[in-house]
């Protein structure tokens, strides 16, 4: 079992994996794992979720994921669906413009991006051509990869990390591995289905923001905001765990964060909490 740090306590806590059994299950089985990633699965689970009858699905969730439904507004779901995009009561969000904050509620790890665009993540080695469809993007070099993975029990919108505008929208199709160790054997990055957006950010210049679809993932769905402010919606996922990813050059990111990432240990993050700063020329 891998583990987790907690920025609020200062401790390390155990990762639990969500249907981990069946999931080592299926991935060991080469058949079962091509018919569960594809977008037919995917298509036919998020079909099941937006039906009435799927609402029975909701106290079980809440009582596996331990998840303190103190936190989100008291609403009446019609059903998984609505229940999984549930709005929280209080969303704080720094305001210091030097702030580089989450995008997400999630898990973080940080990867540094070499000379030749590239980053390794698990033993695996991925090439900007591989994760932005053979976009080439030389000044992000030296820059950071941060790899925010949201589980099935974190708040699953996700906010612009600054005020701006969106340059260039993109989808990618793929599969829909599960962004865990569980499928690590497998290119889930350059895989996967993704849309990502170019922004002229106000105090990071240029970035990238990536959503990566995954196992069970309906949709990703978009707002395509033209002009953005900080904190402001930019989209949701749709049932099952996803991830987010920001590519930045101009900030420096925390240092418990990229210590814990250098072992490996993801760091919990909140929306909206700062998680670097601008750097300063």
């Amino acid at each position: 079992m891998t583990k987790l740090y907690n920025r609020k306590t200062k401790k390390y806590v155990d990762n639990v994996q969500y249907c981990g059994d069946a999931l080592i299950k299926l991935y060991n089985n080469k058949h079962l794992t091509l018919i569960a990633t594809s977008k037919f699965v995917s298509d036919i689970y998020g079909l099941y979720t937006k039906t009435r009858i799927s609402k029975l699905m909701i106290k079980k969730f809440i009582k596996e994921n331990n998840i303190d439904m103190k936190r989100f507004k008291e609403e009446k779901y019609k059903n998984f669906n609505d229940f999984f995009i549930r709005n929280l009561k209080k969303i704080d969000i720094d305001k210091k413009g030097n702030h580089l904050i989450s995008p997400c509620d999630s898990k973080l790890l940080v990867y540094n991006i070499n000379e030749d665009l590239k980053v390794s993540i698990k033993n695996i080695t991925y090439t900007f051509d591989e994760l932005f469809d053979n976009e080439r993007l030389d000044e992000f070099k030296n820059g950071y990869m941060l790899v925010f993975r949201l589980a099935v029990d974190d708040y699953h919108r996700f906010c612009y990390i600054d005020d701006g505008i969106t340059l260039t929208n993109k989808s990618i199709k793929g599969r829909y591995h599960t962004v865990t160790n569980t499928s690590k054997k497998y290119s889930i990055y350059k895989e996967n289905h993704r849309e990502y957006s170019i922004l002229k950010t106000n105090n990071f210049g240029k970035i990238i923001y990536m959503e990566v679809g995954a196992l069970l993932i309906g949709r990703i769905v978009n707002h395509n905001i033209k002009e953005f402010k900080r904190g402001e919606e930019k989209g949701y996922f749709l049932p099952g765990g996803s991830t987010i990813v920001l590519i930045v050059k101009d900030a420096k990111i925390d240092k418990d964060i990229l210590e814990n990432s250098k072992q490996g240990i993801e760091t919990i993050i909140n929306i909206g909490e700062k998680i670097g700063e601008k750097v300063k020329k």
